[in-house]
């Protein structure tokens, strides 16, 4: 279950925070958002510190498939069409100097970096990939159509992206962790105004920023119904062909590819944390069909929270809630909006102006169809009448057979069979679990 990256890297280890602690900024949540975050203001030359509940990087910054690219699926006709011509190529400037500064900061550092060009592939309706075409030629960005992308399967052709570029997640996070005040196993059990009470005492901070994957304060920005997560698989094999550049579907449930060092990293049979969906059994049959000489060198998950609109938050945490930032909701693209998060975060914790504030805003309109779907699945979680309960807001946990997981359909919160808690939003282990033959059925 580990994944590449953990295979090949060890990220380096932290002591746990050991009595009171005051800083100007704290950062709760030790992902490539919050370390990146950490890594600008210690630059700036602001006291802060970093804590982590368990390891650095150790969730979803270790499980990614790590494609930097501004490339985010057939995102900028969708963005022209629901947020105008200007804030389009604000999202668009947003992550092309994310990608730049993922190019400085990986000059001459030991992290595999790769330029590779970045395609999205449609497998039927190329009208889709006509209409983003168009909307990429009025934000000015140079793109091509590919009639027969390299793929092991028919398409219907392909958005190619030339010099984006791949790298070694952890690789990097070890390299920009040197010289930063961070904590690893310190979690924080309670926010007050300016203060973090954690398990190794208390932090205060003039301002705390929340970069938790899944926001851990529910009584503000109503992020349990502003957010779904959603589970991702990917299989490393052996004796594959090579993809060449990085490939994602257009379709949320389509695959991915990409290559790492003899490897095929293949993603896909995602579905919606706590419902049923292809997993890596999908994986393995499309493997078994289109690389029947491959082996499966290392398989691995990961979990994305997704966000109304498909643009992450990152900002305040709610309209009253002075001195109190968040970075969430990546939308399966986390590399590239950490950089953007943390760059949008650092300046707003500092006072500086910074022209992509209002449209990452995490207090934009809540008027989106994806509301009424995230409503609708908690009011089923709460109604199911089933046990066991999610201790989050209290969601009946579905039994993921593939996993050996407890899941929570309404957030995504995560447990092992043994009660453990893997995912937040959820902040403590599950008691009495139980699996019965009905569940694994």
């Amino acid at each position: 279950m580990d994944s590449i990256w953990k295979r090949t890297a060890e990220t380096p280890r932290f002591a746990p925070l050991d009595g009171d602690l005051k800083t100007d900024v704290l950062i709760v949540g030790g992902g490539l958002a919050g370390l990146l975050c950490a890594y600008w203001l210690n630059r700036a030359g602001v006291d802060s510190a970093l804590v982590e509940a368990d390891r650095l990087c150790g969730g979803v910054t270790g499980n990614t498939t790590a494609k930097l690219t501004i490339q985010h699926g057939l995102i900028y006709d969708k963005l022209l069409r629901e947020f105008g011509l200007e804030k389009a190529r604000l999202y668009l400037e947003a992550n092309r100097e994310a990608l730049g500064q993922y190019r400085e900061l990986c000059r001459g550092t030991d992290c595999d970096f790769e330029e590779r060009d970045s395609y999205v592939y449609a497998l039927s309706d190329r009208r889709k990939l006509d209409r983003e075409l168009e909307a990429l030629g009025r934000l000015g960005l140079l793109a091509e159509f590919v009639e027969n992308p390299a793929l092991p399967m028919p398409t219907a052709g392909a958005v190619r992206f030339p010099k984006q570029a791949q790298f070694h997640p952890l690789k990097f996070a070890a390299a920009i962790a040197k010289g930063l005040r961070i904590y690893e196993h310190t979690k924080v059990l309670e926010l007050g105004p300016g203060t973090a009470a954690t398990n190794h005492g208390t932090v205060t901070a003039e301002k705390i920023v929340i970069a938790t994957h899944f926001p851990l304060l529910n009584k503000h920005g109503g992020y349990f119904l502003k957010l779904y997560q959603s589970r991702s698989y990917v299989l490393a094999l052996e004796n594959a062909r090579e993809a060449g550049g990085m490939y994602v579907d257009e379709g949320e449930k389509g695959l991915s590819f990409r290559d790492y060092k003899g490897f095929l990293l293949l993603g896909g049979g995602g579905h919606r944390t706590g419902k049923k969906g292809g997993g890596w059994r999908e994986l393995e049959d499309f493997a078994k069909r289109h690389y029947p000489q491959a082996k499966i060198a290392a398989r691995w998950a990961a979990q994305d929270c997704m966000t109304l609109d498909g643009v992450p938050y990152a900002g305040r945490y709610a309209k009253g809630t002075e001195g109190l930032y968040v970075a969430a909701g990546f939308n399966k693209w986390g590399m590239t909006s950490s950089m953007v998060a943390a760059r949008v975060l650092a300046d707003l914790v500092q006072g500086k102006e910074n022209p992509y504030v209002e449209l990452f805003s995490p207090s934009r309109s809540l008027l989106r169809p994806q509301l009424a779907a995230n409503a609708w699945e908690s009011a089923l979680g709460l109604l199911t009448p089933t046990a066991p309960r999610c201790p989050h807001m209290g969601c009946a946990l579905k039994y993921n057979p593939q996993e050996h997981s407890w899941d929570c359909p309404c957030h995504g919160s995560r447990f092992g069979e043994d009660g453990r808690l893997i995912d937040n939003p959820a902040t403590d282990d599950k008691k009495n679990l139980k699996v019965t033959r009905e569940d694994v059925s």
